[in-house]
């Protein structure tokens, strides 16, 4: 998950969407047929193929990046960037968007043919976009060999990271990431604590404890104000997903597919799935859940979770309890993973880490200078490469202790620490990897952002089941996945709001599997496992 925090509005150096439009309509006009600048045979004159500096004589890189909101350019500060340039004698020319913008400045792009010379981070393109337009990006294989001996022990130690990163085609077209000190664990059940101890009740371990603490929370005011007003269970967005786990349904990547026994299945059409649902609606009935769980939008849910003459919520799933409950927030503390009707537990998450990504750079076939750009890029792969572009620079977020481990500094007054590491880093975007003997030596405050969440994941690591992966489809496949998930995943959700609201599951079953298998699910699933097979295939 990605917590980008509560931000302040920033008077940064951003290209707005009007000077970028008129850049790229510029380049467009001024190129013919889209076609890209040739790249030369041979390494640039000026270039060390070891040691530093990368280059003899400085030059400069275009890098583009997407950044979310109104976060601005303020990480361009980070000092270990500052200090990367004057060792390498690469000069960086950031052009920086903003995520409020980027949907239409990015047809434009892509239209035109003409990018800059690195792709950083993975808000910019998504797969779908790289796929559809490879001429674009050079393949990185043998950049990776020949340049990148950082990303290359990386992915021998971690197999994952190319894993991830193949495209269909067996190519490396963007490099991968591996954050630190990240969970396994995704979101974890999170209970009003002073409830429970006013109405003298243990935090429940099974959905038959958790059936009797909500109920009691329904009929007994545990909030002391004399009014019905107490709502169970309440959230927004994909909390009715979270509600399943204890079923054995768990979807890290949101693509209605998990891995059981070994084996991918879709879930919907499942045993579990019906009996979960089931079990939703018996808790729905009883107004246990939300009357307004599937029709809220996030700001009806904060100002419920908010409310400011009482708490309100009693149950919920959330990355950390202070995400949202405001001046409430002491009230709330994480338990264990709720035990299931078989008497297991099941979490959603990654038993590897909740810390892989890829798409974090690309190289352009625009670049003059492709060797150049690898070079630069594998600085970012070493271990304090890493932490200083998640957090911040050492000596300016991190401090370095004198038996060699690596503690974050409180943020400034009146900001949190997770909107003052995205204003002094990079962050999520961009490579680096941080290795597992490595994370040993980072110490983080266990009581807020990052130190937080670790210490809550050990209430759910040890049941984190194990997803259906981050899949990597072909352009043939991405043609196709749209019109088969827009009607299929629609109705899926639909039906399962239908169900925990009327409960009708029984009744409507046998129909929904035939609607379902006429809308194309057979294909669909048919789409993923083909995806699936050539991803552990990759070694």
């Amino acid at each position: 998950m990605r917590n980008k925090g509560t931000r302040k509005m920033l008077p940064v150096r951003v290209l707005t969407s009007a000077v970028l439009s008129s850049l790229l309509l510029f380049s467009l006009a001024a190129c013919s047929g889209g076609e890209k600048v040739a790249a030369p045979t041979e390494p640039d004159s000026s270039f060390n193929k070891e040691g530093l500096p990368i280059v003899k004589e400085p030059i400069t890189l275009e890098v583009l990046t997407v950044r979310w909101g109104n976060m601005g350019d303020t990480f361009t500060q980070n000092q270990w960037l500052k200090d990367l340039e004057k060792e390498t004698g690469i000069k960086i020319n950031w052009q920086v968007m903003s995520s409020n913008d980027w949907g239409e400045q990015k047809s434009i792009m892509l239209a035109s043919g003409t990018l800059p010379d690195i792709i950083l981070g993975d808000a910019v393109f998504n797969d779908s976009d790289i796929v559809n337009n490879l001429s674009y990006f050079r393949p990185l294989d043998d950049y990776i060999n020949d340049y990148m001996p950082n990303l290359k022990a990386a992915m021998a130690e971690t197999p994952e990271l190319k894993k991830i990163s193949t495209f269909p085609d067996g190519k490396m077209y963007s490099l991968p990431a591996r954050l630190p000190s990240r969970p396994k664990s995704k979101n974890q059940p999170i209970i009003n604590k002073v409830w429970l101890d006013k109405l003298g009740l243990k935090a429940p371990t099974t959905t038959e404890e958790l059936y009797t603490v909500l109920k009691a929370f329904k009929e007994k005011d545990p909030n002391g104000n004399g009014k019905a007003d107490e709502i169970p269970i309440s959230g927004s967005g994909d909390i009715s997903m979270d509600l399943l786990n204890p079923f054995g349904i768990t979807d890290t990547n949101g693509n209605s597919m998990m891995v059981k026994d070994d084996k991918p299945v879709y879930y919907p059409v499942t045993e579990e799935y019906k009996e979960a649902i089931k079990w939703l609606h018996k808790l729905y009935s009883e107004g246990i859940i939300d009357k307004e769980l599937f029709t809220q939008d996030n700001t009806m849910s904060t100002a419920k979770h908010q409310n400011p003459d009482a708490a309100l919520i009693g149950f919920t799933y959330q990355w950390v309890p202070d995400a949202v409950f405001g001046k409430w927030k002491d009230e709330y503390e994480a338990i264990e993973t709720i035990a299931g009707p078989d008497g297991n537990r099941y979490q959603g998450g990654d038993p590897q880490g909740l810390s892989f990504l890829r798409n974090e750079m690309l190289i352009t076939t625009s670049s003059k200078h492709p060797e150049i750009a690898a070079r630069w890029a594998d600085q970012f792969y070493t271990n304090e490469a890493s932490i200083q572009n998640f957090w911040g620079a050492v000596g300016t977020v991190i401090e370095k202790t004198g038996d060699d481990t690596y503690a974050l500094m409180n943020p400034p007054e009146g900001t949190s620490a997770d909107a003052w590491y995205w204003d002094q880093s990079l962050r999520d975007f961009g490579p680096k990897y941080v290795s597992p003997e490595f994370e040993k030596k980072i110490k983080l405050d266990d009581t807020v952002g990052d130190g937080l969440k670790l210490v809550i994941d050990k209430l759910g690591s040890d049941y984190v089941t194990t997803p259906f992966p981050n899949v990597m489809y072909s352009a043939e496949e991405f043609q196709e996945l749209p019109t088969l998930t827009t009607d299929i995943d629609g109705f899926v959700r639909t039906s399962r709001a239908k169900w925990i609201t009327e409960g009708t599951i029984d009744a409507d079953w046998d129909a929904y599997v035939k609607k379902l298998n006429d809308m194309g699910l057979e294909r669909l699933v048919q789409i993923r496992m083909d995806a699936y097979n050539r991803y552990i295939s990759v070694k």
